[in-house]
C-alpha cells in the first residue's frame, strides 16, 4: 500500500452517502449507525488503500456496505465473517440490491477459526455485540506496516483494544492507540504516521509517532486530515462547506 489517497477517501465517502441515501428506497435494514461513523470508516479504509478488509459481524449492518464501497475504490475485498448461516441469505440479497455482490465475499462458521486463516489484514472491523469479541480482536492478524482495527458497538462496560494488540509482537510496532468516533467506536491505528499521510512530491516525511485523531460533528462537511509537527498527533475534522460544492 502507498500513502494517503485523498481522492480514494472522498470518492467513498461519496459512494457511502449515496448508497445510504437510497436505503428509503430499498427498505433495508442499515440505518441503526449513525451517518457519521459510518462515512468515516469508509473514508479510511479507501484513503489508506486497504487491499484486505475482514468485518465480524451477526449480520449485515451499515459498516458492511461503507466497507465493500471503500473496496470498490482501492480494487480490494471485504471478507463479511458471518457467525450462524441463517443470516447469510439475507445478507447476500442486501449486498447485491445495493450493487456491492462482486466486493464481498461471505464466510460462515466459528469466527476464531473463520478469522485465524487471514493474515496481514489492511482493515479490520469487529461488531462487539459478537459473542467472544475481546478475543477476536486481539487475534487478529494485521499488516504491521500499516493496517487500522475498528471496534464497534462498544456500548455499556465493554472495551476495545486499547492499543493492545498482541498479534503485531515480532512483527512491528503499534504506534497508535484509539479514536473515538461518535458513540461506541473505536479506532487503532498501525504503523508510523507518515504511512497515513499524503505522499509529498517534496520529500521527506514524518518520523514513527503515536496517532491520535478526534472528529467534530457539522453540518454538511467534509474529512479534513492535520497533524500537529510538534506533538505528531494526528486531527481528522469534518468541517462545513459551502452548499455550492
Amino acid at each position: 500500500m502507498g500513502g494517503w489517497s485523498p481522492q480514494s477517501a472522498t470518492n467513498a465517502y461519496l459512494d457511502t452517502l449515496k448508497l445510504r441515501g437510497s436505503q428509503g428506497k430499498k427498505n433495508q435494514p442499515c440505518r441503526c449507525q449513525k451517518l457519521e461513523g459510518t462515512e468515516f470508516i469508509s473514508a479510511l479504509a479507501a484513503g489508506m488503500s486497504a487491499k484486505l478488509i475482514v468485518e465480524v459481524s451477526n449480520k449485515v449492518s451499515p459498516s458492511t456496505i461503507a466497507l465493500a464501497a471503500a473496496a470498490r475504490q482501492t480494487g480490494g475485498r471485504l471478507v463479511c465473517i458471518l457467525p450462524e448461516s441463517k443470516t447469510l441469505a439475507k445478507s447476500k440479497q442486501v449486498v447485491k440490491e445495493y450493487g456491492l455482490k462482486d466486493m464481498v465475499e461471505f464466510k460462515v462458521g466459528d469466527p476464531t477459526e473463520v478469522l485465524s486463516h487471514y493474515e496481514n489484514i489492511d482493515f479490520s472491523l469487529i461488531d462487539c455485540k459478537t459473542d467472544d469479541y475481546t478475543r477476536l480482536l486481539k487475534m487478529l492478524d494485521v499488516n504491521p506496516r500499516k493496517s487500522v482495527v475498528v471496534a464497534n458497538n462498544l456500548e455499556g462496560e465493554r472495551k476495545g483494544l486499547g492499543g493492545d494488540l498482541r498479534r503485531i509482537k515480532g512483527k512491528g510496532t503499534v504506534r497508535s492507540i484509539k479514536h473515538p468516533i461518535g458513540e461506541g467506536m473505536e479506532v487503532t491505528m498501525i504503523g508510523s504516521s507518515d504511512e497515513f499521510e499524503t505522499r509529498d512530491k517534496g520529500g521527506g516525511g514524518t518520523p514513527p509517532v503515536e496517532i491520535r485523531g478526534r472528529v467534530k460533528k457539522t453540518g454538511k462537511s467534509k474529512w479534513v486530515k492535520k497533524v500537529d509537527e510538534q506533538s505528531g498527533e494526528e486531527h481528522i475534522y469534518r468541517v462545513k462547506v459551502p452548499n455550492s460544492l
